[in-house]
C-alpha cells in the first residue's frame, strides 16, 4: 500500500518524479552555486558576471541530471539504501562529466573538478532530503492526518439517527438499511486511514453519506454525479470526498428552504485526476468562514500524500461555490512496479 509519506524512510532516496522534490533540489543546488561565487569574488562589480558564468555552467548537468533521475526512479527504488545513494552520486557526475566532454569551454573545460563539484552537490541534496525525512518522520506525518481526518462534524450522527428513528415504524426496512450504511461508514473514519484509497472506495463512501442525507433532508438535497469518464482504479486520499461532501450539504443545502443541488463532478486530465463538487452559494459570512476552514483542512492532507504535486481551489460564481481539486493519477499496480 501507498503510505502517506511517499518513499518511506528505511529508502532514504527522495522521488525524483516529485514536483516538489525537484523544486527543492534545484533550489538548494543553485544556492550552493551562489555560495561558492561569494566565497570567490574578489569584487562586487564582477559579481554579476560571474553568477551568470556560475548559471550557464550548472544548469545544464543539474536539468540533465535530474531528468536521468525522474526517468530511472523505478530501477533506483529497488536498490538498497547505500546503493541508491552511490548510484545517484555517480549518475550526477558522469553526467557532468559526459556534458564537460560534449561542451567544453561552455562548462568551464576542467573534467574533474566539475565532476567532483557535481558528486558533492549530489551528496548535499541527499543529505537534505534525508534530515528532512527524519524531522517529518511518518509518525509525525500520520498523526497530523489522524488530527485532520478526526474533523468530522458530530451533529450528523445525531441527526442521521434521528431520521432513522422517524421512518422506523413506516418504513422499518429502510431504517435498517440506513443504519447498515450508519454502521460502513462509522467504519471506515475510525479506521487508521495512513493508506491511499481507490476513488472508487471514496465514491462508495460518498454515496453512503449522501443517501444518509437525504434521509434526512429528502428532497430538498438533489445530488448528481458525473464520473464515468474517471478512472476508478486511481489512489486518493483517504475520507477526501467525505468532508468535502458533509461541507457542502452543511453550507449550502441546510441554510435554505428551497432544494439544491449538489454536483460531483471527476474526469481524468492528461495524467491528473480532476475532481469538482459543486454546491449552492451560502448566504451569509459565516458559512463562507467555515468553507475555508474545511478548505484548509483538505489542502494540507492533499500536502502531505503529494508535496506540491496536487493543489485545492475554491472558486464562487454563478450562485454556486465551487470546490476543484487536481491531483497526479495513480494506482496501485504502479506503485508496485516503482517499489519492485
Amino acid at each position: 500500500m501507498a503510505s502517506i509519506r511517499q518513499i518511506p524512510l528505511s529508502h532514504a532516496l527522495p522521488d525524483f518524479r516529485n514536483l516538489g522534490v525537484m523544486l527543492r533540489a534545484l533550489i538548494l543546488a543553485n544556492l550552493l552555486a551562489l555560495l561558492a561565487v561569494l566565497l570567490r569574488n574578489a569584487s562586487a562589480a564582477a559579481l554579476p558576471l560571474d553568477i551568470v558564468n556560475m548559471a550557464g555552467r550548472v544548469e545544464p548537468p543539474l536539468l540533465a541530471s535530474l531528468g536521468l533521475l525522474s526517468v530511472l526512479q523505478p530501477q533506483l527504488m529497488r536498490l538498497s539504501y547505500f546503493r541508491g545513494w552511490v548510484a545517484v552520486v555517480l549518475l550526477g557526475a558522469a553526467v557532468t562529466g559526459a556534458l564537460v566532454l560534449l561542451m567544453g569551454e561552455m562548462l568551464g573545460g576542467d573534467l574533474p573538478r566539475a565532476m567532483f563539484w557535481a558528486a558533492a552537490t549530489a551528496v548535499a541534496v541527499l543529505l537534505y532530503f534525508h534530515l528532512r525525512a527524519i524531522l517529518a518522520t511518518p509518525a509525525v506525518a500520520e498523526a497530523r492526518l489522524q488530527a485532520l481526518s478526526a474533523r468530522i462534524r458530530p451533529h450528523f450522527l445525531f441527526n442521521t439517527l434521528n431520521g432513522v428513528l422517524g421512518i422506523m415504524r413506516s418504513d422499518p426496512r429502510r431504517a435498517e438499511h440506513a443504519l447498515e450504511e450508519l454502521s460502513d461508514l462509522f467504519r471506515v473514519l475510525m479506521k487508521e486511514n495512513r493508506d491511499l484509497v481507490t476513488l472508487e472506495d471514496e465514491v462508495q463512501l460518498g454515496r453512503q453519506y449522501l443517501d444518509l442525507e437525504t434521509l434526512r433532508l429528502g428532497e430538498r438535497l438533489q445530488v448528481t454525479w458525473k464520473n464515468k469518464d474517471c478512472p476508478m482504479d486511481a489512489r486518493v486520499p483517504p475520507l477526501m470526498l467525505q468532508p468535502l461532501l458533509e461541507n457542502a450539504v452543511y453550507h449550502g443545502i441546510e441554510p435554505s428552504s428551497e432544494p439544491g443541488e449538489v454536483s460531483i463532478f471527476m474526469a481524468r486530465q492528461r495524467g491528473d485526476i480532476m475532481i469538482e463538487i459543486a454546491n449552492p452559494l451560502p448566504r451569509d459570512a459565516r458559512q463562507q468562514a467555515g468553507n475555508g476552514m474545511a478548505m484548509d483542512n483538505i489542502r494540507e492532507r492533499l500536502m502531505l500524500f503529494y508535496d506540491l504535486e496536487a493543489r485545492l481551489d475554491t472558486l464562487v460564481g454563478d450562485g454556486l461555490y465551487r470546490v476543484r481539486i487536481r491531483l497526479p493519477y495513480r494506482t496501485l499496480l504502479a506503485k508496485e512496479a516503482a517499489n519492485g
